[in-house]
């Protein structure tokens, strides 16, 4: 799942950044509001987190904008305004939900999940290839209907993965997708992950679905 953070204090986007993308989402961060719309036009987005004052453009005319071009990616707001008219006007602009700062961020992830579990109207939630099925809203992941027992990042590769069925996914894009770093021919990072993640959704199982392919990268495909 791809989330979008628009906060201008950097602190703070960076705090979330790192949070979220321990617990599995690919995370994308701009500082200011016509950054953000330019983003959440141009990328498929399954969330976007959203401050209200922000510099060029704030985030009521964020979300203004993004309604009347059609856009229907989620918008949770993340604010210091916390009266009633400021949530009422989030609300009614077509925001999903509204937290007011300072937050925990175990309510944060909370709604997340909440926001994410109940829409709006998106193509089926569950992904599959074989016997091997994927829930991203609800974080679950099975082979031959056997929950696989899955780290963060573990689960976010392999949701790359099946959304690209039979697609050769290079060690430059994973590490950038998934570890938000360019890649480092020195480092074995992504073959070391791709390694664990094949003890759990290959190794127990007669048919084998993640595949090097030499020189170019990784592919999850039946072969």
């Amino acid at each position: 799942m791809r989330i979008l953070i628009v906060e201008d204090e950097k602190k703070t986007a960076a705090y979330l950044q790192k949070g979220l993308s321990e617990q599995g989402f690919i995370v994308d961060v701009c500082h200011d509001g016509e950054e953000g719309l330019l983003l959440a036009n141009d990328i498929a987005f399954d969330l976007i987190l959203l401050d209200v004052m922000m510099p060029l453009r704030d985030g009521w005319s964020v979300l203004q904008a993004l309604r009347e071009q059609g856009k229907q990616t989620p918008v949770l707001f993340l604010t210091a305004k916390d009266n009633l008219e400021d949530k009422v006007k989030g609300l009614e602009l077509g925001a999903d939900d509204y937290l007011v700062k300072p937050f925990a961020f175990v309510e944060l992830l909370a709604r997340i999940r909440s926001i994410l579990r109940r829409g709006p109207v998106r193509p089926s939630t569950q992904l599959s290839l074989a016997d091997l099925t994927m829930d991203p809203i609800r974080h679950k992941a099975y082979r031959q209907e056997q929950r696989l027992d899955l780290s963060p990042k573990e689960f976010a590769l392999l949701l790359l993965f099946l959304q690209r069925p039979g697609e050769v996914l290079s060690r430059t894009l994973i590490a950038e997708q998934i570890w938000d770093i360019h890649f480092d021919s020195d480092t074995n990072i992504i073959d070391v992950a791709i390694r664990r993640l094949r003890q759990k959704i290959d190794d127990p199982f007669a048919e084998k679905l993640l595949h090097t392919v030499r020189g170019m990268g990784y592919v999850l495909e039946q072969r």
